[in-house]
């Protein structure tokens, strides 16, 4: 079975890089990263923060002690926005730390006492550390209004309006980056990092000639293999859209190739898409607030630009890229993917982009609508025997899955949200997605709504699953 949907998070978590760890590697081929890993009877049990999961031994090939693992697919690696050295060193930087983050969490009584000394200087670094505190645990509410109190005291201090312009990407408002982005370039007109900020604030709304642009600039300045490959994609985008055109409506922009699509067809694409984001502001509550970039492909155009494999059908990077070939008007397969894709757009909104992929892909899965009735005998059959993929095992990236593996994390998916949303209803579904926006993990999301961890999770969808589908 050929599967149509794929998700790639373009705007992944900004940060220092990760520190050694144990690398529990599956049998499937991934690799889960821990910072200690433990056995306790058939299951291996390991920390992630301040998170502990469980996995079965029999879906681990082998544990390795330390050391820093390859990331398990080529998606993988241009996922994330590349870690920024500060353009600019901040004064008293060092000596806040401690006071401004106390026990894990910003002290508000010392930041007001920082900013009542009257040093702009010192009020402008004791909120940029606050505003990097939440930015690095997820939290973007929090994190943006740190900054932009920050920048009321050093309006052009280019380190703080890099931080900044990337949580406005982060969160819809890739229009607005850009003029941010680039008073920090006009602030550092040597920094690498600068660049590379405006060329993702660029890429995210449209302008993907500048991005080039800006990339190219920052790889002069200093060489570094994932801004490269942003490059190369955006050069790819570049070559194959020379000849498009561009079409809106309310909420979305179009690109298509001329003598791709009729009028009416296209029509048909934008009231569809209208439709469903009416639809997805009731179920999920929340937007994207910038327009929302559409393209319309030729299936090799869409596989020449997106480099996403065979058994994928369309992509969200950021923008909903869709392969139209062969077809002249609206079928119900297009509808469901264009659903699909622009819920996609929806939650990496409402979560900041901090959405694991198993519940980004369920969620996509059970609004498009799609029933889990064709999948859901076999996966009751897997999660029997326990030869099913343990959800923590999907937080990542699908990109690296066969098709067959794929089609497995696809089914798990959408029966985890499938077994939420019938126990105990879509408006925790909500819950769990806002919890994760404002800077909590998934399971610590889960168990603050439907009191489950992931191993519990996992054994309660097992008996949803037999009870459903066993027979």
């Amino acid at each position: 079975m050929r599967l149509r949907v794929i998700f790639l998070i373009l705007l992944g978590t900004l940060g220092l890089a990760s520190a050694w760890a144990d690398t529990i590697h599956l049998k499937n081929g991934r690799a889960i990263v821990a910072d200690h890993v433990r056995e306790n009877g058939n299951r291996y049990e390991y920390d992630i923060g301040d998170d502990s999961y469980a996995i079965p031994k029999s879906a681990v090939d082998h544990v390795e002690a330390g050391g820093m693992p390859e990331q398990s697919s080529a998606a993988a690696k241009m996922a994330d926005l590349p870690s920024f050295a500060p353009a600019e060193g901040l004064a008293y930087q060092s000596d806040l730390v401690d006071k401004v983050v106390k026990e894990g969490q910003i002290d508000e009584d010392s930041l007001a006492l920082l900013e009542n000394k009257g040093d702009a200087e010192l009020a402008a670094t004791a909120n940029f550390i606050a505003g990097k505190f939440e930015f690095d645990h997820g939290n973007l509410k929090n994190a943006r209004q740190y900054f932009e109190s920050a920048l009321r005291y050093r309006a052009e201090s280019p380190t703080i309006l890099i931080y900044y312009s990337a949580v406005l990407v982060r969160t819809g408002n890739a229009n607005q980056a850009v003029v941010y982005a680039q008073r920090a370039v006009s602030a550092a007109p040597t920094s690498p990092d600068a660049y590379t900020m405006l060329g993702y604030a660029q890429f995210a709304s449209d302008h993907t000639k500048e991005a080039v642009v800006s990339w190219k600039k920052s790889l002069e300045l200093r060489p570094d293999s994932a801004v490269q490959q942003l490059l190369d994609k955006a050069q790819r985008e570049q070559k194959t859209e020379a000849n498009f055109s561009e079409g809106e409506s309310s909420h979305f922009t179009l690109h298509y190739e001329g003598k791709q699509t009729s009028e009416a067809f296209r029509e048909q694409i934008l009231s569809t898409l209208e439709s469903d984001y009416d639809d997805l502001v009731r179920d999920l509550g929340g937007a994207p607030r910038d327009n929302i970039l559409v393209t319309l492909y030729t299936e090799q155009a869409f596989f020449d630009v997106t480099q996403a494999p065979s058994w994928s059908g369309a992509v969200n990077d950021g923008k909903l890229r869709i392969p139209i070939h062969g077809l002249s008007s609206m079928t119900p397969e297009l509808a469901h993917v264009l659903k699909h894709e622009l819920t996609h757009s929806f939650i990496t909104q409402i979560t900041g982009g901090r959405c694991p992929i198993w519940l980004h892909e369920g969620v996509a899965q059970f609004l498009e609508p799609k029933s889990l009735s064709g999948e859901g005998h076999q996966l009751s059959l897997l999660f029997k025997a326990q030869h099913e993929i343990p959800i923590n095992a999907l937080e990542g990236s699908f990109m690296g899955f066969s098709g067959a593996q794929a089609y497995v994390a696809y089914a798990e998916s959408l029966a985890a949200v499938s077994y939420i949303n019938d126990t105990y209803g879509m408006s925790d579904i909500q819950n769990i997605l806002q919890r994760i926006g404002q800077g909590n993990s998934a399971e610590a999301a889960l168990r603050a709504t439907i009191h489950s961890d992931y191993g519990q999770l996992e054994t309660d969808l097992g008996r949803y699953l037999a009870d459903r589908y066993g027979n």
